[in-house]
C-alpha cells in the first residue's frame, strides 16, 4: 500500500500493540489463573504462554516466518508464511494461534466441515506452508497433499480418531516437548498479519488480512466496549487483568469462526478463564449445561438460534444447575426475540448480548436484551461505525431517509488475501477516509441508533421491492413448531424473484405451509411473505451455526 493510504488506514496510537506481547504481559501478572479449561484439561495463563513459545520456535525451526516487511506490500499480500488450523476446540488452537504470532507466521481458520475440493480450494488460495489438524481429519489432508506443493509442515493433534501420522507429519504434543520454552529469536511487528477466512456460506471463501494492532484494537479487547477509549500500555492490559475476579466464559461455536476467536483473544486480554465443552465435534447441549454448572460458568457464547434454541432446551430440562450463568452472549447470526425471551424464562435475570460484527469490519455494534425487552435488529453502534450512502459519496447522518451500507473506519484490515480489486471494493477511500464495508444493509436511527436490515447478497429482490431474508426468517422462526429456518429466492415470472422459506420443524411438532405463513403476516408486510414453504429435516449451517444460503437456494431450486 502506498503512504497515503496506510495513514488513511490505520489511526495513530501511542502503543502499537502485538498479540503475543499482550499475552506474555498477562500471563506475568496472572501466571496460576486458569486460562483454558475442558474437562480434566486444565491450563493456566503461564502454561498456554509457554506451550505457544515452545510451538514458535518449531514453526521457526523449520523455516518459517515473516519474509517481506508489511511497508514493502499492497493491502492484498503477505509476506509472511501461512499456518492453517484445522482443529477442533481445545488449548492447542489457542498455543496454534498465539504460536503462529510468537513466529511472525500469519494464522487462519480452516473449516473442518469442508469436503476434499473446498479444503483444496482453500489451502491453495491461502499459499499455506504449514498445518496443525486434529488426527481426524488425517485422511483428508492425506487426499489433498499431492496437489500442495508449498504445504510442508504438518503437525497432527492426536485424538481418539485412531489415525496414524501421515507421513511427513510431527505428533503435536512431541513438539512442544521437544521445544525450547525461549520463543524464537525474532521479534513480533504490530504489521504481522492475522488473517480470518469467510464462511463462504455465500460465495468462494476470501481470507481478511488484519493487521495485528488493529484486530486487537478492534476485536481482542484493546479498547473499551462502552465508551471505544483504547488502552495506553501493555502496563495497563496487566493491571487491569488482575484488578477483576477470575470469571468463566464458555466457548459453544467453534474456534473456526471468527467471533469465537475473538472472544478468546479478549478473555484472555481481561483475565478471564475459558472454558470448552468437553464434546467438541459437534454441539452437545446437554454436556454444555453440565459444564457449566461443574465450573460455575457465567457467560456463554452462541450463533444465533441455532445454537441457542438446543441450549435452552436443555436449560429446561432442569438436568443441571446454571444459577452462575448471567450472559448469553450472540454473534455471526440472528438471535430471534422469541428465542431470547425464551432464555430469559429459563433463567430469571439473565442478559442477552448481541453483537454486530464482520470478517472484514470486525466488531462493531450491540444491544442488550433484558426481561420485557428482547427486541432485535436495533443496536448501539461503536465509535467508528456509521452508514454509508447508497453510491459510496458520504457517511449519512442519523436520521436519514433510506438504506445506506453498514461500515467501519479506523481500525480496519489491508484487504483480501490476493485480490486487489475486491480489496478496493470492499474498503473503499470515502473523503481519504479507509471504510470496511462488507456488505449488510443498514439505517442510521435519528437517536443514534443504527437499525441493521440484512446482507446484501442474500436479499431478494421481488417486484421492485428490496426483501431482507433475515427479517422473513426471524418472523417464521417465532412459530413454537418451527426448530430452524434459512430463506432463499427462486425465479418469478411475475416477480423477477419470489420468497420461499426452508424449514425444519421441531421433533413431534406439526404446522402446515399455510399455517406458517399466516403466522408470518403478523410481524411483517405480505409482500415479503414466502410464496412457499419447502420442508426439511434439519437445515444446513456451517459449524458456526451461520445459514447456509448456497445449500439453501439448492434446496429452493430442486422443489421448481
Amino acid at each position: 500500500m502506498s503512504e497515503t493510504l496506510d495513514e488513511a488506514a490505520t489511526p495513530t496510537a501511542a502503543t502499537q500493540f502485538t498479540v503475543p506481547a499482550v499475552a506474555d504481559a498477562v500471563a506475568a501478572a496472572l501466571p496460576d489463573r486458569e486460562f483454558v479449561i475442558q474437562g480434566e484439561r486444565r491450563y493456566t495463563y503461564a502454561q498456554i504462554v509457554e506451550r505457544s513459545k515452545r510451538l514458535a520456535g518449531y514453526l521457526h525451526s523449520r523455516g518459517l516466518g515473516c519474509h517481506t516487511e508489511r511497508s514493502k506490500l499492497a493491502g492484498h499480500e503477505v509476506g509472511q508464511d501461512l499456518l492453517g488450523i484445522y482443529a477442533y476446540n481445545g488449548n492447542e488452537f489457542v498455543e496454534a494461534l498465539l504460536g503462529a504470532f510468537w513466529a511472525r507466521v500469519a494464522p487462519f481458520n480452516v473449516n473442518f466441515r469442508y469436503v476434499k475440493n473446498e479444503l483444496r480450494y482453500l489451502l491453495a488460495d491461502a499459499g499455506a506452508s504449514a498445518l496443525i489438524y486434529h488426527a481426524a481429519f488425517a485422511p483428508r489432508v492425506a487426499e489433498v497433499l499431492p496437489e500442495l506443493p508449498q504445504l510442508r509442515v504438518l503437525i497432527q493433534i492426536a485424538d481418539d480418531s485412531g489415525n496414524d501420522l501421515i507421513y511427513g507429519a510431527v505428533d503435536y504434543e512431541s513438539v512442544i516437548a521437544s521445544s525450547s520454552p525461549t520463543p524464537p529469536p525474532v521479534e513480533p511487528s504490530p504489521d504481522d498479519v492475522y488473517v480470518l477466512y469467510t464462511g463462504g456460506t455465500t460465495g468462494m471463501p476470501k481470507g481478511v488480512l488484519w493487521r495485528q494492532h488493529d484486530i486487537f484494537m478492534t476485536s481482542f479487547g484493546g479498547r473499551n466496549l462502552y465508551t471505544g477509549q483504547p488502552v495506553g500500555s501493555y502496563e495497563e492490559i496487566a493491571a487491569r487483568a488482575a484488578a477483576v475476579p477470575a470469571t468463566k466464559v464458555m466457548i459453544l461455536p467453534p474456534l473456526i469462526h471468527g467471533a469465537a476467536q475473538w472472544t478468546v483473544m479478549t478473555a484472555m486480554t481481561t483475565g478471564q478463564s475459558v472454558v470448552f465443552p468437553s464434546v467438541v465435534d459437534h454441539l452437545d447441549a446437554d454436556d454444555a449445561v453440565r459444564t457449566i454448572e461443574r465450573e460455575k460458568v457465567s457467560a456463554v457464547t452462541v450463533v444465533g438460534d441455532a445454537m441457542a434454541r438446543p441450549l435452552v432446551a436443555a436449560i429446561d430440562k432442569r438436568i443441571a444447575d446454571v444459577s452462575s450463568l448471567t450472559v448469553v452472549a450472540n454473534g455471526g447470526a440472528v438471535l430471534t426475540p422469541h428465542v431470547k425471551e425464551r432464555l430469559i424464562q429459563a433463567r430469571p435475570g439473565l442478559v442477552v448480548f448481541d453483537a454486530v460484527g464482520a470478517s472484514e469490519s470486525g466488531a462493531q455494534m450491540h444491544h442488550f436484551s433484558t426481561p420485557g425487552a428482547a427486541s432485535s435488529g436495533t443496536f448501539a453502534p461503536g465509535p467508528d461505525t456509521c452508514v454509508i450512502a447508497e453510491d459510496l459519496s458520504h457517511v449519512l447522518e442519523p436520521g436519514h431517509e433510506g438504506v445506506g451500507w453498514l461500515a467501519q473506519r479506523g481500525y480496519v484490515p489491508l484487504g483480501y488475501k490476493g485480490d486487489a480489486a475486491k480489496t478496493a471494493a470492499t474498503f473503499p477511500l470515502i473523503d481519504n477516509v479507509r471504510y470496511a464495508i462488507p456488505g449488510d444493509r443498514a439505517r442510521h436511527l435519528a437517536d443514534g441508533s443504527i437499525e441493521l436490515l440484512g446482507r446484501d447478497s442474500v436479499t431478494i429482490n421481488s417486484g421492485g421491492e428490496k426483501i431482507f431474508a433475515e427479517e422473513v426468517e426471524a418472523a417464521i422462526a417465532s412459530h413454537p413448531a418451527v426448530a430452524d429456518v434459512v430463506v432463499a429466492a427462486r425465479p418469478s415470472e411475475r416477480w423477477g424473484q419470489e420468497v420461499v422459506a426452508v424449514v425444519a420443524l421441531a421433533d413431534g411438532a406439526q404446522a402446515s405451509e399455510r399455517e406458517l405463513i399466516e403466522h408470518a403476516a403478523g410481524s411483517i408486510a405480505r409482500y415479503k411473505l414466502p410464496k412457499a414453504i419447502v420442508f426439511r429435516p434439519v437445515i444446513e449451517r456451517s459449524p458456526s451455526g451461520k445459514a447456509d444460503y448456497r445449500w439453501a437456494r439448492e434446496q429452493v431450486l430442486s422443489e421448481g
